[in-house]
C-alpha cells in the first residue's frame, strides 16, 4: 500500500518458488491488487505483455537476472511505481528500486486500519489473481480467478484427496513447479493454506536434478509432479537399475512383475494381499521409495499434460501409484481427480465433489467435447470479453477444448483435443501457428511447416519445400518452384528438385534452414518452445494427400498420422538436443 498499489492492479512476481514469493502473492491480494505470476523462462517481451495486461503497479523479481528484463521494459509500463528484488543483494541503487528487506520496513507507518478497511471492502466474487494461459494462438490470456474460486477449490480438492488439517496430522509437500501456473499454486499455495501443510522449497535448479535431494530430505506426503518429472526419474531408476548386478536385476524384475500385477487387482476391486507381494515390498518396494524420498509419501500425483501409460505402469510395478488429475486455468486448477480406492489406469479420475462435467456433442463411442461446471469456474479473461463467451457457454459451461468421454463407472479419460495446443512432457503450453509462420518467414523456400511434441521432451518441425503443383490433379510434384530455384541459386545451391536436396543433404539449404530456425529460436518465449530437430519432406503437403483440409488448414493429425515414422524417429535418436 505503501508503494500506492491500486485496487485491481497488478503486482508481478518473477522468479523461482519462495516464501517471499508467497508473501508477495498473499499481499498483493490482501491489498486490493491482483497476484500476477510471471514465468521465469518469459523474455523481456512477454513480461511486458502480461504486466502491461494486468496494468502493474510492483513488480517483484527473484535476482539481477530478472530484474534485467523488466528494466529493459520499464518505459513502456506506464502504471508501475516500484520493482523490489528479493533473492540477492541489490547490484545497483535505481529510483523505485528496493530490496526485500527495504520494501518489507516500508508498511510501518500504514495503520492497520487502512488494510483491514480494504480487506472488508473485498467480495467473495471480485478477482484477486490472474494467470496467464497460452492461446492456441496470439497472446497468453488472463485468467481471472475470484477469492472463492480459489478458497473453495483448495479446500474441496484437499477434502476429495483427503489432505489431512494439520491439528491431526501434518502433511509435507515440496514446492517447485513454476507458481504462475495454477497446479502449483493450487497446491503449494491455497490447499496447503488451507490444511496447514508445511511447505519445503527446492532449489532453482530442481528440474536439472536436484528435486531427489530435495524429496530425500524432506520425503514429503505428497507430491505433483507433471509428467516430464515421472519420466525423468523413471530414465534415471532404469539407468540405475541397469548396472546392477545380475542377481539384483533378476530380483527386481520379478518384484516388479508382482508389483504390477497386484496393483492392477486391487484396482479392479480385490483387496488381499499376496505373499510374494509383501516379500517384494521389504525386499525392493521399500528401498526404492527411500531412495527416491516418497517412502511417507502416500499421494504422489501427475497432471498439466498426458502421462504415458509406460510411466504409471513403471511406477505401479513398483507399487508406487501415480493417480492422475486433470483441469484447467479456467477451473481454478483441478476438475477430476484419481484416488487410492478409486483409479484406473490412463483415466484422470473422477470429478471432485461439486464439479460437474457434461460431454458436449458425444459421437457415437460417447466421446465430445469436455465441459464443466462448478464453484471452480473461471470469472472470465481479463479484458476480453469475446475469448470469454468462446469458452462459457450461455448456459454456464466451460468448454475445455479436450476431447474425452466417461466410462460405466463415472471414470473421464482424455481421447484428444480440440484446441492444437501442444503440451510437452513438461506442462509447457506451446501455440504451434505462431512459430510455424515464423520459420516460414524466415526461410522462404518452405511451403509448409508443422510443429510437433506434444507430450515429448522437445519441438521439432516437419517442412516441405514449395514445389510445382500439377494443375489438374493438384498433385505436388518434385520440381522447385522459380522462385525457390532462385533461392537455392543465390545460396550457391544447384539444385532444382526437392529430391536433389533431401537425397544429397544440400549443404547450403540445410544450413540457411538451420539458421532461421536458430533466429527464430532466439525470439522464443522460452526454451520449451525452441525448436531442437527438423525433417524435410519429400513431398509438400495437399488437398490430395490428405494433410489439408478444404480451406488449405493443416490436419494435424493426418500429418501426425502418416509421417509417424519421421515423428518417432526425432525422440529415438539417443542424443537429447540441449
Amino acid at each position: 500500500l505503501q508503494l500506492g498499489l491500486e485496487r485491481f492492479h497488478g503486482v508481478c512476481i518473477l522468479g523461482f518458488n519462495s516464501a517471499e514469493w508467497f508473501i508477495a502473492d498473499i499481499g498483493a491480494i490482501l491489498a486490493g491488487g491482483f497476484a500476477v505470476g510471471i514465468y521465469t523462462t518469459n523474455s523481456p517481451e512477454a513480461c511486458h505483455y502480461v504486466a502491461e495486461n494486468c496494468s502493474a503497479n510492483v513488480v517483484v523479481v527473484e535476482n539481477h537476472k530478472q530484474l534485467q528484463k523488466i528494466l529493459e521494459i520499464q518505459h513502456q509500463l506506464p502504471h508501475l511505481k516500484a520493482i523490489i528484488q528479493y533473492g540477492e543483494e541489490l547490484k545497483e541503487k535505481r529510483p523505485n528500486l528496493y530490496s526485500w528487506s527495504e520494501f518489507m520496513g516500508l508498511g510501518k507507518d500504514i495503520p492497520d486500519t487502512q488494510l483491514h478497511d480494504i480487506i472488508a471492502s473485498q467480495k467473495p466474487n471480485q478477482c484477486c489473481t490472474l494467470i496467464y494461459t497460452s492461446g492456441t494462438t496470439g497472446q497468453p490470456k488472463g485468467v481471472m480467478l475470484s477469492h472463492d474460486n480459489l478458497t473453495w477449490t483448495a479446500s474441496a480438492a484437499g477434502r476429495f484427496i483427503m489432505l489431512a488439517d494439520a491439528k491431526e496430522k501434518q502433511e509435507l509437500v515440496v514446492s517447485y513447479l513454476p507458481l504462475s501456473h495454477i497446479a502449483a499454486q493450487m497446491s503449494d499455495i491455497w490447499s496447503a493454506m488451507t490444511f496447514g501443510v508445511q511447505v519445503f522449497f527446492a532449489q532453482p535448479d530442481a528440474l536439472k536434478g536436484t528435486l531427489v535431494d530435495t524429496l530425500r530430505e524432506v520425503r514429503p506426503t505428497a507430491f505433483l509432479g507433471v509428467p516430464r518429472v515421472w519420466e525423468k526419474m523413471e530414465e534415471k531408476m532404469k539407468s540405475i537399475g541397469a548396472k546392477s548386478s545380475a542377481l539384483r536385476r533378476k530380483v527386481a524384475s520379478w518384484a516388479k512383475g508382482v508389483g504390477l500385477q497386484t496393483n492392477l487387482k486391487r484396482m479392479n476391486g480385490y483387496s488381499e494381499v499376496p505373499v510374494n507381494f509383501r516379500l517384494a515390498r521389504h525386499l525392493v518396494y521399500r528401498k526404492v521409495r527411500k531412495a527416491i524420498g516418497l517412502d511417507r509419501c502416500t499421494k504422489c500425483y501427475t497432471g498439466a499434460a498426458p502421462i504415458t501409460r509406460e510411466t504409471l505402469e513403471f511406477f505401479l510395478s513398483l507399487n508406487i501409484p501415480v493417480f492422475e488429475l486433470y483441469g484447467m486455468s479456467e477451473s481454478s486448477g483441478p476438475h477430476t481427480i484419481s484416488l487410492p480406492h478409486a483409479f484406473k489406469l490412463t483415466s484422470c479420475g473422477k470429478e471432485v465433489t461439486g464439479c460437474r462435467t457434461l460431454i458436449h456433442k458425444p459421437d457415437g463411442d460417447g466421446s465430445g467435447e469436455i465441459c464443466f461446471s462448478g464453484r471452480h469456474i473461471f470469472m472470465g479473461y481479463l479484458n476480453m470479453e469475446e475469448k470469454t463467451r468462446e469458452a462459457i457457454d450461455d448456459d454456464g459451461w466451460l468448454h475445455s477444448g479436450d476431447l474425452g468421454k466417461h466410462d460405466k463407472d463415472g471414470f473421464l479419460y482424455i481421447t484428444g483435443r480440440i484446441k492444437e495446443l501442444i503440451i510437452t512432457a513438461g506442462g509447457e503450453n506451446v501455440p504451434p501457428v505462431p512459430i510455424e509462420d515464423a520459420v516460414k518467414e524466415a526461410v522462404p523456400i518452405i511451403s509448409n511447416a508443422m510443429l510437433v511434441g506434444d507430450k515429448a521432451k522437445f519441438l521439432a518441425m516437419l517442412l516441405t519445400l514449395k514445389c510445382n503443383v500439377d494443375v489438374e490433379t493438384g498433385e505436388p510434384g518434385d520440381d522447385l518452384t522459380a522462385e525457390a530455384v532462385e533461392y537455392c541459386q543465390k545460396l550457391g545451391s544447384k539444385a532444382t528438385k526437392v529430391s536433389e536436396i533431401i537425397s544429397s543433404k544440400d549443404k547450403a539449404i540445410y544450413a540457411a534452414i538451420q539458421k532461421g530456425i536458430t533466429a527464430v529460436n532466439e525470439r522464443a518465449v522460452s526454451n520449451a518452445q525452441k525448436v531442437q530437430k527438423w525433417v524435410l519432406l519429400e513431398k509438400d503437403f495437399s488437398l490430395v494427400g490428405g494433410e489439408l483440409g478444404p480451406t488449405m488448414k493443416l490436419k494435424r493429425p493426418v500429418v501426425a498420422q502418416k509421417y509417424r515414422d519421421q515423428i518417432a524417429q526425432f525422440y529415438t535418436d539417443a542424443d537429447t538436443p540441449t
